[in-house]
């Protein structure tokens, strides 16, 4: 069966680098979009491009087909098209039979014997009214779902794993002194730690190999640093880079890397810097607990405007005053803003910085530094929309999956107490007469709560 349609919905693509091109008016309502995953602080350089002749995955409900590769446009249509959000896609360990799976299953039985149901604006009039339907693990046949599929995987993997380590007719060459080597592929990885300081990890706990090397070269094909990812104009320079700074090796917080080693396969929802974090438990409860040379590092939030970085809010909001004309506090007092609308606030004015748009005048600019001059010249970084441009369901999602900032906000219990007393609290429907109860932990619980502290 098909789902409810969003009416009206407009959305607007972005390059893969967040720099928009052209300038010109764009009104609120044309650029109306959904985050439907977290972007990352600092933005990693280039981004993901769709191959030609990559398989396809059907949308659950219609006809329409995406490759596998933009699974994220699949994600936003079926959330615009259908009103049916996944949770926690990332956790699916194959996400095309994911998706066929419960493709079938919803032309045998209705929607709502397996989602929840969340109503939005629930207090407005019934034709503002709108259902949407959450499919997560807290129903125990996705959860099923979820576990045999990583079993599956992790069982392929396995097979890929004990194929190469006995595989003898390894083809390869060494992408630092275009050495060739034949036989086994621990005979090159051995090579490159040995002789070039490049070590990516044991022979035996890496899967794919090949395909693992063929993307380390394409980088440095690419000129591009592979720690620190940046690219230089020349081979020279870049191997001069990479031995000075010592970066020949690969940059650990690359999410890219992560299909190539078997750990990651283990368990589910857990990658490999949790497993490790276990191990290193294990250890330390066989030592003292002598803490005495323990440093910790403290967490910066980034400025809303610029790369700046400060350990407290008071002196990132002193920073935003003082360079930006931008005062956060004086904000949140004037509005009278509670904790959440913060949130939404900030992830509204990180939105619109990522796509290079001014929220005072709704121009478009080709860099966030042409952006971010015009601001400050027009002094449009105080010039505000209305409330109901940026006070949306939509912000309560992070722009940024890192952005420290908003665990500093200011979370008093007189926002919520005052809200109450005004009984601008909104009931919020929920269909659960086909679940046993939501977990505390569930998603669906927070955005009835987020829901229900709108204004």
């Amino acid at each position: 069966m098909a789902a409810p349609k969003t009416q009206g919905a407009a959305t607007q693509e972005e390059d893969s680098d967040g720099n928009c091109g052209g300038a010109g008016g764009v009104s609120y309502e044309d650029t109306k979009d959904y985050i439907l995953e977290p972007l990352s602080l600092p933005e990693s350089p280039g981004g993901t491009t769709s191959l030609e002749g990559s398989p396809s995955v059907p949308c659950i409900f219609c006809e329409e087909h995406f490759p596998v590769v933009e699974q994220d446009k699949l994600l936003k249509h079926m959330i615009i098209e259908h009103k049916i959000v996944i949770a926690d896609v990332k956790l699916v360990a194959d996400f095309p039979r994911y998706i066929l799976y419960w493709r079938k299953r919803f032309t045998e039985q209705p929607i709502t014997d397996f989602c929840s149901v969340i109503r939005i604006n629930s207090a407005a009039p019934s034709e503002e009214q709108d259902n949407y339907f959450l499919l997560c693990d807290v129903l125990p046949e996705d959860r099923i779902l979820r576990e045999e599929l990583q079993k599956q995987r992790l069982k392929e993997i396995l097979e890929q794993q004990q194929q190469e380590r006995n595989d003898n007719s390894f083809h390869g060459i060494c992408m630092f002194c275009n050495e060739e080597f034949i036989g086994n592929r621990s005979v090159l990885l051995n090579h490159m730690a040995r002789e070039h300081a490049f070590n990516i990890g044991l022979p035996d706990n890496i899967v794919n190999c090949s395909e693992f090397l063929c993307t380390l070269q394409k980088k440095l094909d690419n000129l591009q640093c592979l720690y620190c990812e940046k690219t230089f104009r020349d081979k020279n320079t870049l191997k001069d880079h990479m031995r000075k700074k010592q970066h020949r090796r690969i940059n650990p917080r690359n999410r890219e890397y992560d299909r190539f080693y078997v750990i990651n396969y283990l368990e589910l929802g857990k990658s490999w810097e949790e497993v490790q974090l276990e191990d290193d438990r294990e250890l330390l409860e066989h030592q003292e607990d002598d803490w005495s040379d323990w440093e910790e590092h403290p967490v910066s939030a980034v400025c809303l405007f610029c790369e700046k970085q400060a350990e407290t809010i008071e002196k990132l909001c002193v920073h935003m005053e003082d360079a930006h004309e931008f005062d956060l506090l004086k904000i949140k007092s004037e509005l009278g803003l509670n904790f959440y609308q913060q949130v939404k606030l900030v992830n509204f004015i990180r939105r619109q910085i990522h796509q290079c748009r001014c929220y005072g005048c709704h121009e478009k600019f080709r860099s966030k530094a042409d952006l971010r001059i015009h601001m400050e010249e027009a002094k449009h970084t105080s010039l505000l929309p209305e409330k109901q441009i940026w006070d949306q369901p939509q912000y309560y999602f992070p722009t940024y999956e890192n952005d420290t900032l908003l665990c500093t906000l200011s979370d008093s219990e007189s926002d919520l107490t005052a809200q109450e007393q005004n009984g601008n609290i909104a009931i919020i429907s929920e269909d659960t007469s086909k679940l046993h109860a939501l977990k505390q932990s569930s998603i669906l619980n927070q955005l009835l709560l987020h829901e229900s502290l709108k204004n």
